[in-house]
């Protein structure tokens, strides 16, 4: 039986707490994806596991802390430089080894990583969980948002969590309600057609004025506590109404 996350309104905001998902000590959509992916990895009789990340990204630690919890072994690629505080807090983990590369950029952590995954045999988990899987974890979420929801409004990364939403919405016929992507990173359009192939129009993207390695000082909202890279970036475009979806949070 699927659970879904709360709805919480408070002073004419609506809150998706997708946030409240948790397993081994980390909260969020993410890694309800990341679950599924391991578990999958394991049921098949992989070990060891790989995947490339920004140092600012979740998905590393979403990663690392599910693979301890299994006992299993993680391989992260990420850019070369000092470490993020994210991933400091998972240099002791001995189920997993920070592999960095220069030059830094996606393209080339994503080769490495791919190429890790090949040589070595082991289960390649996709940069930004770029995978129907994803979409799937995410998309059964949308059944419980309120009708008087006048817009959904999510930060968007690689595009996978919008992507699973838009999934949703056609699916289960609310395809009336818009939906307002935050774009903190790189353009995330192709993904969106990609894995949006009925062509869902119903959406727009604007693109935060905020540096994607900027943190939000003033990340609380309505009384809600926001990751300061990617939820409270959304904040300046709220308008009563809305329902701020909340992917996730990192341990601050």
């Amino acid at each position: 039986m699927l659970n879904y996350t709360p709805i919480e309104e408070k002073n004419g905001y609506f809150f998706k707490r997708d946030d409240y998902y948790e397993f081994a000590g980390i909260r969020g959509g993410k890694v309800r994806s990341a679950k599924w992916l391991i578990d999958n990895g394991i049921k098949n009789g992989y070990t060891t596991f790989t995947s490339a990340g920004s140092k600012q990204s979740p998905q590393i630690v979403i990663l690392s802390r599910i693979c301890e919890y299994y006992e299993v072994n993680f391989v992260a690629h990420c850019p070369s430089g000092k470490l993020s505080e994210e991933l400091k807090s998972i240099q002791d983990n001995h189920f997993t080894e920070i592999i960095q590369h220069r030059p830094g950029y996606n393209n080339v952590i994503i080769s490495r990583a791919k190429k890790y995954s090949e040589e070595n045999n082991v289960y390649y988990i996709p940069f930004g969980m770029e995978c129907r899987e994803a979409i799937e974890q995410t998309k059964e979420q949308v059944k419980n948002i309120p009708s008087e929801t006048s817009r959904i409004v999510i930060p968007v990364g690689s595009g996978m969590s919008m992507a699973g939403i838009l999934n949703g919405l056609e699916e289960q016929g609310k395809n009336h309600i818009p939906v307002l992507g935050v774009s903190v990173g790189a353009n995330p359009e192709n993904r969106l057609k990609k894995f949006s192939p009925f062509l869902y129009t119903n959406y727009s993207l604007v693109q935060s004025a905020l540096d994607y390695h900027t943190y939000v000082k003033n990340n609380i909202f309505q009384g809600v506590i926001l990751d300061p890279i990617y939820e409270a970036k959304c904040i300046p475009f709220l308008e009563k109404g809305d329902l701020l979806w909340i992917v996730g949070i990192r341990n601050l």
